[in-house]
C-alpha cells in the first residue's frame, strides 16, 4: 500500500442473490451436521427468476429435505413477493449420496497423535489469514464498516423501523489510509432495493433515512467516522424496485472477497459455504486467521497474514508463511517458528481445536448458515472458536 492510498470494500444484505444461495447452502450443511456430526456434505445452489437449482452430494445417516431447507431460507430472508417467494419458485435438484466414508467417522476429541496424523486432507489450495489492528475485530475497516451497514440495512428491514425495503442490498466503503494506517471515511456507498416505493415520497426522504437508522447507528462507536467532506452514495440511481433474484441470479461462492477480508489481504479462489468441515478448503481459512489474529492480539505486529498450502494426501501443509509488512515487533522468521509451536494446522486436529462438525447441533437457528452473510471471519456478533485470542499470552511468552 503507497504512503497515501485509498481503499474499498464492499458487503451485501441477506437478500443479495449470491448471499441467499450462500445461505441455504450452509443451511442444508447445518441440517445434515444437526442430525449426524459425521456426514460429508457438500451443496451448491444458483437461483435466477423463479427457478432455484440445488446440487448436493452427502455420505449420512441424517434425513434433510434440501428443498424445503431452501424454501425455508427463502422464507427467513425475506422474499415474500410475487415476483419470488418460498411457495411458488421452482426448486430443481441434483442429488447423490455418496458411498459411506470410513474416514470422516470419529471423535476429534478421541483422536490419537498418531489418528491426527493419518487424516489426509483431499482437497489441494493455498488458504490466507489476515488480521490487523485497524478495528476492535482486528479486521481491514473497509471490510468490517461495509458489513456493519449490510447487518444494520437488514436489522431495520426486520424490526421494520424502515418497513419499506427489500431485503437485496449493498454497502461499499472507502477508506482514506496515511502511512498504511486509517484516516478517515472517504466515500459510503449504499443501494437497497424497495417493495413499496409510494411509500418514499422523494429520493431524499430515503437518503434521510438511510442516514438516520443505517449509517449514524452503524458509525456510533467507531473511532474513524464520516466527516464533512465524506462522499455519500445513497441510491445513486434512484429509487430500485424489488431486486433480487427476480432480477439478476446468484450464486453459492461468488462473494469469496467479502466473505473473507474484502481483498485487502489476499484470499482463497475456493469458495468456503456449502461444505462440512472435513474440507481444508473451508476450514484451512479458519486456522489461518485464527492463527494470524493471535499474533497482532500478543502485540507482536500491527498486520499479520498467515498463509497455509496443502496438498492432496498429506495431514500437514506442505507449506506455512508469515508476514507482518515490516510491523512486527520480531523478525518474521522467528515469528514463524512461534507459529508453527504454538499452532497445530493438521486438519483433524483443526476440527478437534474448534469442535466443527458439533457446532450446528449446539447453535440455535443454525451455525454455517449465519456465517454465509456478514462475513466468515472477523464476527463479534457470533462466538467463533477461530476468533478467540487464547494463543496470545503463549505466543507473547515465545
Amino acid at each position: 500500500m503507497k504512503k497515501h492510498s485509498i481503499f474499498t470494500s464492499e458487503s451485501a444484505t441477506a437478500g443479495h442473490p449470491d448471499k441467499l444461495c450462500d445461505q441455504i447452502s450452509d443451511a442444508i450443511v447445518d441440517r445434515f451436521l444437526e442430525q449426524d456430526p459425521y456426514s460429508v456434505i457438500r451443496a451448491e445452489c444458483a437461483v435466477a427468476s423463479g427457478v432455484l437449482f440445488l446440487a448436493s452430494r452427502f455420505s449420512s445417516k441424517a434425513t434433510v429435505d434440501v428443498a424445503q431447507v431452501a424454501r425455508k431460507m427463502i422464507s427467513r430472508v425475506g422474499y415474500d413477493r410475487e415476483d419470488f417467494n418460498s411457495r411458488t419458485c421452482s426448486i430443481l435438484t441434483s442429488i447423490k449420496e455418496l458411498a459411506p466414508d470410513a474416514s470422516a467417522v470419529f471423535d476429534a476429541e478421541d483422536l490419537t497423535e498418531d489418528e491426527i496424523e493419518g487424516l489426509h486432507v483431499k482437497q489441494q489450495g493455498t488458504f490466507f489469514g489476515y488480521a490487523c489492528s485497524q478495528a476492535a475485530s482486528l479486521m481491514p475497516l473497509p471490510i468490517w464498516l461495509a458489513h456493519k451497514l449490510a447487518m444494520r440495512i437488514d436489522t431495520v428491514r426486520q424490526q421494520k423501523t424502515l418497513p419499506y425495503l427489500a431485503p437485496d442490498g449493498k454497502t461499499q466503503v472507502s477508506v482514506e489510509y496515511i502511512n498504511r494506517k486509517p484516516s478517515r471515511i472517504h466515500t459510503i456507498s449504499i443501494c437497497t432495493t424497495l417493495i413499496q416505493p409510494e411509500r418514499v415520497r422523494a429520493l431524499l426522504t430515503l437518503k434521510g433515512d438511510i442516514r438516520e437508522a443505517v449509517i449514524e447507528p452503524a458509525f456510533k462507536d467507531e473511532v474513524v467516522r464520516p466527516d464533512d467532506k465524506t462522499r455519500f452514495f445513497l441510491n445513486p440511481e434512484g429509487v430500485l424496485m424489488v431486486g433480487g433474484p427476480a432480477v439478476h441470479s446468484g450464486l453459492t461462492g461468488r462473494k469469496n472477497a467479502s466473505d473473507l477480508y474484502g481483498e485487502y489481504s489476499r484470499y482463497s479462489g475456493s469458495a468456503l459455504s456449502g461444505k462440512d468441515p472435513l474440507r481444508i478448503d473451508r476450514v484451512g481459512n479458519y486456522a489461518a486467521r485464527y492463527a494470524a489474529k493471535n499474533v497482532v492480539a500478543a502485540g507482536l505486529a500491527e498486520e499479520c497474514e498467515v498463509q497455509l498450502s496443502y496438498s492432496i494426501g498429506l495431514s500437514r501443509p506442505v507449506s506455512i508463511q508469515v508476514e507482518t509488512f515490516e510491523t512486527g515487533t520480531i523478525p518474521d522468521t522467528k515469528l514463524l517458528a512461534l507459529v508453527k509451536d504454538v499452532f497445530d494446522f493438521r486438519l483433524a486436529a483443526i476440527i478437534k481445536e474448534f469442535d466443527l462438525r458439533n457446532l450446528p447441533a449446539r447453535s440455535k437457528g443454525g451455525f454455517y448458515r449465519r456465517l454465509a452473510v456478514y462475513g466468515q471471519v472477523g464476527r463479534m456478533d457470533m462466538e467463533l472458536p477461530w476468533e478467540r485470542t487464547d494463543k496470545a499470552d503463549v505466543l507473547k511468552a515465545g
